[in-house]
């Protein structure tokens, strides 16, 4: 790799080097400073190591990259230096740094950021001096000391029931002094918390404080670095599907103070809502405070705006003057400050064309801006700014298309609490609204349990007094969650937003003993595995389990599907078995059903009796009595799902899987079969016993299955001509398309298909009338594709079973490749599951060869796929360029496939 010839890039009054399209090298916050810089904004000067030190870093290691990069900080620091009017590790008027990292992608939260740097004892004391506040001087001391025992020497907590050492320190001391709040100490306090805080470093780590400001930036710098690849940031990328070799910058700057006394404060703002997507500017602040205290719910914050600050005291219960007195927002106690924010964020928002997310210091009454970045939001806000941006002129259709991630609809689409059943639940507490939904679990207290009852099939709801990145992977997988602190911008409301999870934050009146894994509101305690239920909508905690319903979705919601109709070009279908998921496959727009697993429907009742008498008859004779049995089950299924798609296409799967999966394999349900089936255990046993398959996926299924028992096919295409007959006497235009499962040759497909044609001649010359239908092949092998001309000579159409696709190319079973895959994944051996998202290097080969080979047989081959990977968006951006008619995916996935067709169109 060829080494760049620069690495280092700085900002300021004076000079900027960097611009917003940087990002790539500079990071998202390195090259938004430096726009920012560029339009007038006022930022502490500073400067961006780029992200190919990091990368530089990974593969070469700190001293290598030290030689590339010293000459360049240096030169950084002195032009801080110049910019200020300081020096670096001057002890009398000391120039103090902030550390933060910033990756092209955001990732809030997920690395490491130190403030104060520079600060040592004697550092202090001219700080002191300079600014005449000792009490200041002190503050900004601890917190360096801490933040820098945690992130650069590695101080954590001894095991996951203890809380922060540093913090548990602080209690201490409060509890000494007789105070709640961090701001109640006094400057001899805050000298001691120094003391104590290095004293506990020295002997938990083995080695002393580090006093020399060089030796102080350097750490910060490799330990930004290493962040990169630590073990939240990793789970952060892997869950956002970011690149390793992105890398990350460090972006060094001019500390300004939060926590220079009452004029001074630290916030962070949204130019819209971040969770309901309302035109509002809002956001939180502290009074005397740096910013880490915001996020980190330590405090709880007050209201940037008069609106928010209401909205805040209505959904606390706190009173108008009380709000007034002690909760003031930031447009009430400095208006000429929220003035200025306020144009900030206008111009911000304006210039980037999408909301923003900022953080933003005041010290003494000057306001200084830390960052800009697009804001993280919930599906349902996504939704919302994209269409109502659209509707002010901000953006045209295309951006708007291209503003939602199809992956984020899915919050909008599932169920929410029942109005009846939540007004009858018993409300436990309430919190702020910091991430909207409805979700149902049982308590867990810690990350990892919740990953281990996830796995287990539980629903959990993950309650912490605050969340920490540790914890994002028991937020992952976490129906909800429950912080007692924090407000609308602390961790967990940020994260939860961006996963599209339900979060109650700021629940006062719930205290958390990890240890005793209990939750307590007032008298009430409840212990882990007991259920409740979160409204992240109203800020609401409940008792037990609350009913659901299904989701209402906005108008926004419909304008935006509207949207994507007039862009894309693939036709997208529902995978659906009943009426009822037909039903709600059309209503999300579906443009017909594009798979019916006909087996679905044979497990019901008296079907699945009918099914087992068919497999335990000696004869032909026996099977077409048990099949008579069926067969007015069948037309009545496809009868309903006609009905439901009126005029649309809908296509049937012949039974695809083997017999044995019809019948019981362990005896208590063998004696129960065999009771209520009036034969002996012998014969169930004896059948079950003749089923069996070493390889059930590669055995006796799919068209092999019709090959031997015709009469199961001939049964089958009766039901669906005589449902699309009577069906249509009613008035609904039908469009019926049957495919053969499990193709390799065209010897295969034509034994099915005879069948079928013949079935139809009778059944069409016992009714008087016919009826138009295609016939196709499922291509889920090989073989199958290798063959697609000699097959599409035949088959009318063709849809990919990419399940069984992807099992048989790579010889993976999907039932067994939990053990070997996710190592795969992370040893970068695979880059994506290839269950999840098309294999396009292998799998996605043989589909577009099967594409092209199928057409120069049959121009006008209808082709489609119909396995899950027709609902994931990067796949189906896959079957756009490989040429296919239509997708087919789960009801609840119709829109995201709507939206990924539309996104596909745009960019191909």
């Amino acid at each position: 790799m060829k080494t760049p010839e620069k690495f280092v890039y700085v900002f300021g009054s004076s000079r900027t080097e960097g611009a917003a399209a940087m990002k790539n090298l500079l990071g998202g916050k390195g090259a938004n400073l430096a726009e920012m810089c560029r339009l007038g904004i006022t930022v502490p000067s500073g400067f961006t190591i780029s992200t190919e030190a990091c990368t530089a870093f990974t593969e070469q290691g700190r001293e290598a990259v030290f030689e590339l990069i010293q000459g360049e900080v240096l030169a950084g620091v002195k032009f801080l230096e110049l910019e200020m009017g300081k020096t670096f590790g001057d002890a009398s008027d000391p120039l103090l740094l902030s550390v933060r990292s910033g990756a092209r992608a955001s990732m809030p939260g997920m690395m490491d950021t130190i403030l104060n740097l520079g600060l040592n004892d004697e550092a202090v004391l001219g700080l002191a001096r300079k600014t005449n506040d000792a009490r200041f001087a002190w503050d900004s001391y601890r917190r360096f000391v801490q933040m820098y025992g945690d992130v650069v020497m590695g101080l954590k907590p001894v095991s996951k029931e203890d809380h922060d050492p540093f913090e548990v320190i602080i209690d201490m001391v409060k509890a000494q002094k007789g105070v709640k709040q961090d701001t109640e100490l006094d400057a001899d306090d805050l000298k001691e918390l120094v003391q104590r805080f290095k004293s506990l470093i020295r002997a938990r780590i083995g080695r002393d404080f580090p006093t020399d400001p060089w030796e102080q930036l350097w750490g910060a710098v490799w330990a930004v670095f290493e962040s990169w690849n630590n073990e939240r940031a990793c789970v952060y990328r892997e869950l956002n599907d970011i690149p390793a070799s992105w890398g990350t910058a460090v972006n060094v700057q001019v500390m300004v103070f939060g926590n220079l006394g009452d004029h001074s404060a630290t916030g962070v703002a949204f130019s819209r809502d971040a969770g309901t997507g309302e035109d509002l500017f809002n956001g939180e602040f502290l009074v005397n405070a740096q910013g880490e205290d915001v996020v980190a719910g330590i405090r709880t914050p007050q209201q940037v705006s008069l609106v928010g600050s209401r909205r805040w005291a209505e959904l606390a219960l706190v009173t108008e003057e009380e709000r007034r007195l002690h909760y003031p927002s930031l447009e009430e106690l400095m208006p000429d400050i929220y003035q200025q924010l306020l144009h900030a964020e206008t111009t911000l928002e304006n210039h980037f064309r999408d909301m923003q997310d900022i953080e933003f210091t005041i010290q003494q009454g000057k306001l200084w801006m830390l960052q800009t970045r697009n804001g993280k939001r919930t599906g349902s806000a996504m939704v919302r700014i994209a269409m109502e941006m659209l509707q002010q002129g901000m953006i045209d259709e295309k951006t708007a298309l291209q503003r939602v991630a199809p992956e984020r609809l899915n919050e909008l689409l599932h169920p929410i609490f029942d109005s009846g059943a939540r007004k009858a639940a018993e409300i436990l507490a309430r919190g702020l609204p910091a991430s909207p939904g409805a979700a149902t679990g049982q308590i867990v207290f810690h990350a990892d349990e919740a990953e281990t009852w996830a796995k287990v099939g539980k629903d959990v709801i993950l309650v912490r007094q605050e969340t920490s990145p540790e914890d994002l992977r028991g937020m992952s997988v976490a129906r909800g969650i429950l912080t007692a602190r924090g407000g609308m911008t602390s961790h967990a409301a940020v994260v939860a937003r961006g996963m599209g999870k339900c979060c109650v934050s700021g629940a006062g009146a719930v205290h958390v003993d990890l240890k005793a894994r209990t939750m307590s509101i007032g008298e009430a305690v409840y212990h882990e595995g007991d259920w409740i239920s979160l409204d992240g909508s109203a800020g609401e905690v409940y008792a037990g389990k609350i009913a659901t319903k299904d989701a209402e979705l906005s108008g926004d919601f419909g304008k935006l599907m509207a949207l994507t109709d007039q862009y894309k070009r693939l036709d997208i279908r529902a995978n659906a078995d009943t009426p009822d998921e037909a039903r709600v496959a059309r209503n999300f727009g579906a443009a017909g059903i594009g798979l019916c697993r006909t087996e679905h429907m044979f497990f019901e009742g008296a079907r699945i009796l009918a099914v087992r008498e068919m497999i335990l008859a000696d004869n032909e004779a026996g099977r077409r009595k048990a099949l008579a049995k069926l067969l007015p089950m069948q037309r009545g299924d496809f009868e309903g799902l006609f009905r439901e798609m009126h005029d649309l296409p809908v296509t049937i799967r012949l039974l695809d899987p083997p017999l044995h999966e019809f019948l019981p394999h362990d005896e208590a349900n063998q004696r129960a079969m065999a009771t209520e089936m009036g034969v002996s255990l012998g014969k169930i046993r004896m059948r079950v016993e003749e089923l069996h398959e070493f390889n059930p996926m590669m055995g006796h299924r799919g068209c092999r299955l019709g090959i031997s028992y015709p009469e199961i096919t001939e049964m089958q295409a009766r039901a669906v001509f005589e449902a699309a007959l009577n069906v249509r006497a009613a008035g609904i235009r039908v469009k019926t398309e049957i495919m053969v499962p499990l193709v390799g040759t065209v010897r295969e497909f034509n034994a099915q298909s005879d069948v079928i044609r013949r079935t139809a001649a009778t059944v069409f010359a016992e009714r008087g009338e016919t009826l138009d239908y295609l016939l196709g092949s499922m291509i889920e092998t090989p073989r199958g594709a290798l063959m697609a001309d000699s097959i599409a000579r035949e088959a009318e159409f063709f849809s990919f079973g990419t399940n069984d696709l992807t099992q048989m190319t790579l010889g993976f079973s999907r039932d067994d490749a939990g053990k070997f895959l996710p190592e795969y994944l992370k040893r970068g051996i695979y880059e994506h599951d290839p269950f999840r998202s098309i294999d396009q290097k292998g799998v996605g080969v043989l589909v577009q060869m099967a594409v092209e080979k199928g057409r120069s047989a049959r121009p006008d081959l209808e082709v489609g796929v119909c396995g899950e990977h027709g609902g994931d968006p990067v796949s189906v951006a896959f079957f756009h360029q490989a040429g296919l008619d239509y997708v087919s995916c789960s009801p609840y996935r119709v829109p995201i496939a709507r939206l990924a067709a539309a996104q596909a169109a745009l960019t191909s």
